[in-house]
């Protein structure tokens, strides 16, 4: 199962990106939408209360004296409780009017009078100027009764809506998010299939919740099985086979001693040589059907040691060929890891190296940080390149062909392990393939 399937180490499901969050997140963005689309709606409606209907009412009350002083010459100007006026007969003295109105035209306008803002209305009519101020405050109030007062109560209720909205959608997901925080709290190796009870999850569970559950239920039990049936399967093949190779092994040295001919000689040192590579195939598929590295015993090791081991347990395959195997060491370095799986990196790339080159040099480096194996095989294209690591991709040029899982093995552990491996590779040149080890400890020359 991949890593990002479950919480597994290293890859936390973190709450906040939950669905908790992203509901929270919507309700927000909704009433904040809400509320602006409400607050440009009054804020609209109040412009056109001062600008439309003020100015309408002023410039009808205007119509209406000029209309009516026509039949009554000595109509008063009109006077209410948010309305004032002032004439100015054609030809008369404007010292009469407040300072602000003296030089206004006619139209309309906003003046800042003695006690604030102000609205007038100036006309013309048959006998002279017609001045109207309407009351700002006045105004203002009507602004905030008709409109902020409405405003705020619409706020309130759109809230409250949206809050017991939230609630009970927060609610009905709870079976979920109770379910995710169950999961994500599960230890990959023990799950406690108890916990993804329907029941346990909430007290009012939800039929797809259930379905969920009974899912995941069923999955965690087959994955049981499966690495409970992967534990039997390594323990017994572990067995099994260790013992035929031994058998084998020791009867290809008793029969060296004996008088064979050269043609035996050869056959017996290539079931010696599959020997070998079988065994160490087999500790690394072992190594791979670990569920974890949970057992591997850790120690610091001076990797060079490990590496001139390997190199020596691989002299019989270029024994006999054109081939040099030879190592360099322009630096070393301590590692605190398992020896085995290092052991087991460093043979995969140096058996395959040997099997993929016919004549030449086989050169494996040791630096400070780092374990590089070049050849002068017959090298790879870009296409082959990119499919080195699959599993049982062999190239098609060699006429000694391995098993294909030699690189996959390396890729395999270099993943778990966390110690990048590259490959380089030109046609009828050579490979190279480095493993990189962020936490080797250099040691100075000597």
């Amino acid at each position: 199962m991949p890593a990002s399937a479950l919480n597994l180490p290293g890859n936390p499901i973190r709450l906040r990106t939950g669905i908790r969050r992203k509901l929270w997140v919507v309700f927000v963005l909704q009433v904040a939408a809400i509320s602006f689309a409400t607050v440009l709606g009054v804020y609209g409606a109040a412009t056109v209360l001062e600008d439309v209907l003020i100015r309408r009412a002023l410039s009808g009350e205007a119509e209406f004296f000029w209309q009516r002083q026509a039949r009554e010459p000595q109509a008063p100007v009109p006077v209410t409780n948010n309305m004032t006026g002032y004439l100015v007969r054609a030809g008369g003295d404007r010292d009469a009017l407040p300072v602000p109105l003296r030089p206004l035209p006619a139209g309309y306008h906003r003046v800042a009078g003695d006690t604030g803002e102000i609205v007038v209305f100036v006309s013309d009519g048959p006998t002279g100027r017609l001045y109207l101020v309407f009351n700002q405050e006045q105004v203002g109030r009507l602004a905030f009764l008709f409109g902020f007062v409405p405003l705020i109560l619409v706020l309130i209720i759109i809230y409250i809506t949206t809050w017991l909205t939230y609630r009970a959608s927060r609610r009905a997901l709870s079976p979920v998010i109770a379910l995710a925080k169950v999961v994500r709290d599960w230890d990959p190796k023990q799950p406690d299939l108890a916990a993804i009870d329907p029941g346990q999850l909430s007290r009012d569970p939800d039929g797809d919740v259930e379905t969920l559950a009974g899912a995941l239920h069923g999955f965690a039990s087959r994955i049981e099985e499966f690495v409970e049936r992967e534990r039997n399967f390594t323990r017994d093949a572990s067995h099994e086979l260790r013992s035929p190779l031994t058998v084998i092994k020791v009867a290809a040295e008793v029969l060296q001693e004996e008088d064979l001919s050269p043609f035996a000689h050869r056959t017996l040192a290539r079931i010696e040589r599959s020997a070998r590579d079988m065994e160490a195939l087999m500790e690394a598929l072992l190594l791979l059907a670990r569920e974890s590295d949970t057992g591997l015993p850790e120690e610091e090791f001076f990797a060079n040691d490990v590496v001139r081991e390997e190199v020596e347990r691989a002299q019989p395959l270029v024994a006999g060929r054109p081939i040099e195997l030879r190592i360099e060491e322009p630096g070393s370095f301590l590692l605190n890891a398992s020896e085995r799986v290092f052991a087991v990196m460093v043979g995969n790339l140096v058996r395959n190296a040997c099997l993929y080159t016919e004549h030449g040099v086989v050169s494996v480096i040791v630096g400070p940080d780092f374990v590089q194996v070049q050849d002068s095989g017959i090298g790879m294209s870009d296409e082959e390149v990119a499919q080195a690591f699959q599993a049982y991709f062999r190239g098609g040029r060699s006429q000694r062909g391995g098993h294909g899982v030699g690189l996959t093995i390396v890729k395999r552990l270099s993943d778990r392990f966390g110690w990048p491996v590259s490959i380089s590779s030109e046609l009828g040149i050579g490979t190279n393939v480095t493993i990189r080890f962020p936490q080797a400890r250099p040691l100075p020359p000597e």
